[in-house]
């Protein structure tokens, strides 16, 4: 039976129910948009949105989900990922949602808000709001296109929906070309007509030269179902339920959506807190931001995570699930905190100063000891202990793989610390270093790698800049934070790769780690390719004992490229015994102090800053960066170690990697790899990558299937 009742100027029918005009259980919610944005107030029947409501699913036309996302019933979250979609992608939507095609249903986890302010100058409802879990994508091409603005809570590539045009002829949508669309009225611009309405765009096309009658009906039909596009319902899941933590709301979406972005624990983590406190992403974001002007690149889902051990001591995310906003604003500041201080005393104590060299998945667990300590270490001998730990961590891979799992062990290993124990935090951290790998000492089999990316060339670059090596040009040791032009670090091969080609030998023998040194830009650039059997006996001869501080073999046979291989196994042999010597020492507290240098955060970087060959792939490759950042795409990841999932193994190294695809977790992982071996390439494609071996290939796929860019 239906009944009917006024409540002031507003006509509202109910199913055996009373409608509240903000919330309902179950009945019709009659709401309002005009000129896209909604009212509650002085409406005609006729303009009445509708959707139906059962239990926790709903089907609701895409004009009332907009009107709730302004009304702050719906909110979409800040997530890790922003808005990643291709043109194709939005014309697809918008193609099928013509022809009335399923384009399937939306996601949403039902969550209290304490009446916490939204993203931008919204407001969330008071009590609850539903966190758009699945469907961001669509939802956001759809604001865009029917609201003709970008929304506040964008972040992405606002030319993947702007400009979008049909054709009424031949049904076909497409972004706007001036030689094709210019001056031809069957072009219609999408975005208008959802703006004007229907009326004015009819208007528009009677006033068309030429068109018969059948063209006006056939035309007119067209534009109302674009128009009507903003009737199309759709199908909403709804997690609600005390039940329904972080955990088991990712476990949900990430079953429902195998083929589309798998959501983290962070990513839900961090839409709870956005919705409790808006600015909290853009809070993250400007830390991110001051430590990528210092030459330190760091991930949104990495801060969380040390703000995640500080606040909670646990490593999974959703420990998260019971930190308001209060205390996660103090694990932000704190977490700025200790990693400025990381970032110093890493950089300064083992000249690791910028991010090609430094890893970073121990910082949590040092975040966590630090906080434990008030943030303060006790003395130096701690300092070095802790580094030496940290070393370790990378070297083996300790955070690679299964992570969580290792970092929750060693969080244990410092919280459970009782007066009665004899050892430390830091020794129980040493003593499970121990236990997994057996013996820490590094052999010479470890310098065997290839590339810069190997966690070897880190320990050789570390070693370098600690270690006394001194420049071969002006025998000036190689220390932290060399300043100027000519002066940052540069890589340089012992034996020319040109002379070693000219000899047969492979591209993994002439990248070998150890056949790599660093010097100055100055001095690399007047040795350039000349033959060590010639240049060696020069610099020391000028400068005795200069290449001994690099561990260059002083066998002069050894120099000569015949002997190349033996050259090779010497070296690996120094390098192996002088990093045990500095480890022993620094574990033991006998490596030297160094002068207190200037912050590592308050040096303004120019050009290229450490531990960068200046060859053209690695200008070509940079300069790949910086067309992807002006096309507003993700860079990548320079000198990417691919790792075995389960084992943490370094399988190889890419030039420049996105392991989530150009189009977050969108598309399959891509990769450049120039001039790389089948070994490389075998890895890459056994791990699912998509790669290619030139630039300009690579930019023709960024043209053709991310921006599809048709007209340049």
């Amino acid at each position: 039976m239906f009944e009917s009742g006024i409540l002031g100027n507003l006509k509202v029918l109910t199913i055996g129910a009373v409608i509240n005009l903000n919330k309902c259980e179950t009945g019709l919610i009659l709401t309002k948009s005009v000129s896209g944005q909604p009212k509650s107030l002085h409406f005609a029947d006729s303009d009445w949105h509708i959707h139906r409501t059962k239990g926790d699913n709903v089907t609701m036309q895409i004009a009332t989900i907009l009107d709730q996302i302004d009304l702050g019933a719906m909110a979409l979250p800040e997530f890790q990922r922003g808005y990643v979609w291709s043109r194709n992608q939005v014309r697809a939507l918008m193609k099928s949602l013509y022809r009335r095609y399923p384009v399937g249903s939306l996601l949403v986890w039902v969550t209290k808000t304490e009446s916490a302010t939204a993203r931008g100058d919204g407001k969330l409802q008071e009590g609850t709001v539903e966190l758009l879990l699945d469907g961001q994508q669509r939802i956001t091409s759809l604001y865009g296109i029917i609201r003709g603005q970008v929304p506040k809570f964008f972040d992405g590539n606002k030319n993947s929906f702007t400009g979008l045009y049909f054709h009424l002829e031949d049904e076909e949508f497409q972004f706007y070309m001036p030689t094709r669309m210019r001056d031809n009225p069957l072009w219609v611009d999408v975005t208008d007509l959802m703006q004007t309405g229907l009326g004015e765009a009819i208007q528009k096309l009677m006033k068309v030269n030429g068109l018969k009658p059948s063209d006006h009906t056939k035309y007119i039909n067209r534009l109302t179902a674009i128009d009507g596009i903003k009737q199309c319902e759709l199908h909403i899941e709804k997690v609600t339920g005390k039940d329904k933590t972080v955990d088991v709301v990712v476990d949900i979406f990430n079953r429902v959506n195998t083929g589309g972005t798998k959501l983290s624990q962070g990513d839900l983590a961090l839409a709870k807190i956005c919705a409790e406190w808006p600015d909290a992403r853009m809070e993250m974001k400007q830390r991110l931001d001051k430590w990528k002007k210092a030459g330190f690149s760091f991930r949104l889902e990495w801060l969380l995570r040390n703000i995640n051990t500080i606040t909670t001591g646990e490593a999974l995310f959703s420990a998260l699930e019971n930190i308001d906003r209060a205390n996660f604003e103090i694990g932000l500041k704190r977490s700025e905190k200790y990693i400025d201080l990381l970032l110093n005393l890493i950089s300064s104590r083992l000249g690791l100063d910028h991010d090609r060299v430094l890893k970073d998945p121990a910082f949590p667990l040092m975040a966590r000891y630090l906080e434990q300590r008030g943030g303060k270490l006790t003395n130096a001998h701690e300092r070095d202990r802790l580094l030496y730990w940290y070393i370790h961590t990378f070297l083996w891979g300790r955070y690679s793989g299964s992570s969580e799992s290792y970092l929750n062990r060693d969080l244990e290993a410092i919280e459970n610390v009782t007066p009665e124990d004899s050892s430390d935090g830091l020794d129980r951290l040493i003593a499970g270093l121990r236990q997994d790998r057996g013996d820490l000492k590094l052999s010479e089999l470890d310098f065997h790698g290839a590339t810069r990316g190997s966690r070897f060339y880190t320990m050789l670059y570390m070693m370098t800049r600690a270690c006394q090596a001194r420049d071969w040009g002006t025998g000036v040791e190689l220390t932290n934070h060399l300043l100027g032009n000519l002066s940052s670090l540069q890589i340089h091969h012992i034996f020319p790769k040109a002379l070693l080609y000219e000899h047969d030998f492979g591209q993994r023998e002439v990248n070998a780690i150890a056949n790599f040194t660093f010097l100055t830009q100055e001095t690399n650039l007047e040795v350039l390719r000349q033959d060590p059997e010639k240049y060696i006996p020069a610099y020391e001869k000028k400068i005795p004992g200069i290449m001994a501080s690099h561990w260059i073999p002083m066998d002069p046979e050894l120099w000569k490229v015949g002997n190349y291989h033996e050259f090779l196994a010497e070296r690996r042999r120094l390098l192996a015994d002088a990093a045990n010597t500095f480890l022993d020492q620094l574990l033991a507290g006998q490596v030297p102090d160094t002068e207190e240098e200037m912050s590592i955060l308050d040096q303004d970087l120019t050009g290229i800053h450490g531990g960068v060959e200046s060859e053209e792939e690695e200008v070509e490759l940079l300069q790949c960066i910086e067309w992807l950042s002006e096309q507003s795409l993700a860079e990548g990841e320079l000198l990417y170690e691919l790792t075995d999932e389960d084992t943490g193994e370094p399988l190889a190294i890419l030039d420049l990697a996105w392991p989530n695809g150009l189009q977050e977790g969108l598309s399959q992982p891509v990769a450049i790899l120039l001039e790389e071996g089948p070994e490389v390439e075998a890895s890459a494609s056994a791990q699912g990558y998509r790669f290619f071996t030139s630039v300009d290939r690579f930019k023709q796929y960024v043209n053709r299937e991310v921006l599809v860019l048709e007209e340049v």
